[in-house]
């Protein structure tokens, strides 16, 4: 795949891109939607920014919108891995775009903060070199993974529980440090099997190296749960009902625009330095299920990831209690009505 770069983006040629979008009637917005609303109780928003998540586009596409919703000031902090659950739990940072095992996780611990509804599935493959073709073949083998206890590990025990595996005794693993050095151990050939994130999994396929053994996009049932999805501070939530209902809402917009603009997509996510390369980026937004928010259950979501973890060891507490204590989604359900396509 040769590197593209992409023509210069302006914001001016996003906004003209967004209006095209909303006045030809694509999405189906009602005009002035939320107009007749309560104003935020807030201008101020601080949205959760961290690289180089592709998938994070919807967010990053949202900054506009989010000033259409009557937010004057909107704060994108760079808050990376574990960094980013600790400012939305202390309250540094409103809300943010975060993968659902970890989001439960955190809930489970007992973490003030509330997921008020799924953005996208997909995401995450499984790649194995010859001597994995299903999630099986894993015991006995070596998988890199960044971390114990992080997304990607969580992610493969779950799968490896799921079938019947004990990840803690039949899985052995190489913990690198971060997604990149894992990639680059199982390029080596020194594991069998490695979890990647985009755009990971486009630059291994590229490359030609090993085989997906499972796609979160495509393969069930991984594939009919989102995998990445809205999490707040509650006290926020609790504070600005309206606020959060309308960051809510500019979000998702974003996620259509997403799925119905992808090379405008594609150049944003280029001008915000999440990648140099333009045909990388428009690659991942083009395989990622945007623009379904309304079809996936979040709700069903939560209870399946909960599930998925108690039984893999990683949580104590039942879907049913992660549900009461870590969800809210009325703001969901209003939107889901409003936004019809």
């Amino acid at each position: 795949m040769s590197t593209q770069h992409a023509r210069p983006f302006s914001r001016r040629r996003f906004l003209r891109g967004v209006t095209l979008v909303g006045t030809a009637g694509l999405l189906g917005w009602p005009p002035r939607l939320g107009a007749a609303e309560p104003p935020p109780e807030t201008t101020r928003l601080r949205v959760k920014q961290e690289g180089p998540g592709l998938c994070e586009a919807p967010v990053e596409v949202a900054k506009e919108l989010l000033r259409g919703e009557g937010f004057s000031e909107v704060q994108y902090v760079w808050a990376p891995g574990a960094a980013s659950y600790e400012k939305i739990a202390s309250g540094e940072i409103d809300l943010g775009l975060k993968p659902s095992l970890s989001e439960v996780r955190r809930i489970d611990a007992g973490e003030p903060v509330v997921l008020l509804g799924g953005v996208h599935a997909g995401c995450f493959e499984l790649f194995g070199h010859e001597r994995v073709r299903t999630i099986r073949d894993l015991k006995g083998r070596v998988v890199a993974v960044p971390s114990l206890g992080g997304t990607a590990h969580m992610f493969i025990a779950s799968m490896a529980a799921y079938v019947g595996l004990d990840a803690q005794k039949d899985i052995t693993w190489a913990v690198q440090g971060s997604g990149r050095e894992a990639m680059q151990f199982f390029i080596d050939g020194q594991v069998d099997a490695f979890m990647a994130f985009p755009p990971e999994p486009q630059e291994l396929r590229a490359r030609k190296i090993g085989h997906v053994v499972v796609s979160t996009t495509h393969d069930r049932p991984w594939s009919q749960y989102f995998c990445c999805m809205i999490m707040a501070n509650r006290e926020f939530v609790r504070k600005h009902p309206a606020a959060t209902k309308r960051a809510l809402r500019a979000i998702l917009k974003a996620t259509d625009v997403c799925a119905l603009e992808p090379e405008m997509t594609a150049r944003l996510m280029v001008e915000r330095g999440y990648t140099d390369r333009y045909d990388l980026a428009l690659e991942v937004i083009k395989e990622l299920p945007y623009g379904q928010w309304r079809e996936y259950d979040a709700e069903d979501t939560v209870r399946f990831i909960a599930l998925r973890l108690l039984e893999a060891g990683f949580i104590k507490s039942t879907p049913q209690q992660i549900i009461a204590r870590g969800t809210d989604w009325r703001f969901l359900n209003e939107l889901k009505k409003e936004l019809k396509q």
